[in-house]
């Protein structure tokens, strides 16, 4: 059970997710992060689930200031889809 984990860890990481950092350089409290809405604005690097979580819950905090009702929602279910695969990882479906 320890190697499938270790071996889904592994091919999540390789894959990548699909999400990389996004230039954090100029990311201030009013900008939007595409890479984590819609997967744009991407660098090559990819971010652990861990930090994918972390960088959601801080999107998400910004609030309406920045992001429409309908891009919160988009990013709320991106942090419940992620959040269930870090658990399935952890625990098993």
């Amino acid at each position: 059970m320890k190697k499938l984990v270790v071996s889904l860890v592994l091919a999540v990481t390789c894959m990548g997710l699909g999400i990389s950092y996004a230039d954090d350089k100029g990311m201030s409290e009013t900008k939007k992060d595409e890479c984590l809405l819609i997967s744009q604005g991407c660098r090559d690097a990819t971010m652990s689930i861990q930090q994918k979580i972390e960088k959601l819950n801080a999107e998400i905090k910004k609030g309406r200031k920045v992001y429409t009702a309908e891009e919160l929602k988009t990013l709320k279910n991106k942090l419940k889809e992620t959040d269930d695969m870090l658990n399935n990882l952890l625990y098993g479906p």
